[in-house]
């Protein structure tokens, strides 16, 4: 972890510790800044809340969210609720791993993208959908996957 990274993790420690629940804003905070919550954050976190290791590690590892490496350029998150499965889902995710290359939580070897799960992203109207980065994409199929990620891979 470099002197950058830390004194960012350090930060986010020291504005939200007094925080109900400090643990999870911090999570966050240092995942928005780094990307990830590096596995060298771990103990930094857990001495700053006075909590052990492995219950900051426990957390990092219960929410799907939380990644414990930084994430391509891109990232992809499908949505796996009723609506989308129910609209041709699966159909999208086995195109979608088999077209990356990729698994869940994992990123293309040209660093382009990361592929993640996601449990709804409310746009059930235009099932179904994807997130990427920020922005949803609705009524997507195979087609329409592989035009979002050859933008995504012009950029």
């Amino acid at each position: 972890m470099t002197d950058e990274q830390l004194a960012k993790i350090e930060a986010a420690i020291t504005r939200l510790r007094d925080e109900p629940g400090a643990l999870l804003p911090i999570l966050h905070a240092v995942q928005d800044t780094l990307g990830c919550v590096p596995s060298d954050a771990v103990p930094v976190i857990a001495q700053g809340l006075n909590l052990s290791r492995a219950e900051v590690h426990g957390v990092v590892t219960f929410y799907h969210h939380f990644r414990s490496h930084p994430p391509g350029r891109h990232v992809v998150q499908l949505c796996r609720a009723e609506s989308c499965q129910a609209m041709g889902g699966a159909a999208i995710e086995a195109h979608a791993k088999k077209s990356l290359g990729v698994d869940w939580h994992g990123t293309t070897a040209d660093g382009a993208v990361t592929l993640e799960a996601v449990y709804c992203l409310g746009n059930c109207a235009c099932s179904p959908a994807i997130r990427v980065d920020d922005d949803i994409v609705g009524r997507v199929d195979a087609r329409r996957f592989d035009e979002v990620v050859a933008e995504l891979r012009a950029v």
